[in-house]
């Protein structure tokens, strides 16, 4: 599912018309993402946990030429299921 399938899904689910289910979707993700930015952690029971992991620098190797390289620190966004989306998914 993409995108636009998933603001047309919305809508019909809420039924919003698929202008506003696009500024919902958009809402969302904005929000999401800024809160991350800020180190913040956001918990949807039931759903999941967003939150940044912290990624230590480290020493990798150029795979082509097998020269050591530094790997400079960062932090990355992550996501952990909540129990009832992974009963969900798991559900036969």
């Amino acid at each position: 599912m993409n995108k636009t399938e998933l603001v047309e899904a919305i809508a019909k689910k809420a039924g919003l018309s698929k202008k506003d289910a696009e500024a919902a979707l958009k809402a969302f993700t904005d929000t999401v993402g800024a809160q991350l930015k800020k180190g913040d952690r956001i918990q949807l029971v039931g759903f999941g946990t967003f939150e940044v992991a912290k990624r230590a620098a480290r020493e990798g190797r150029n795979p082509q030429t097998g020269a050591t390289m530094k790997i400079a620190a960062s932090k990355a966004p992550k996501f952990k299921a909540g129990k009832a989306l992974k009963d969900l998914v798991n559900k036969k």
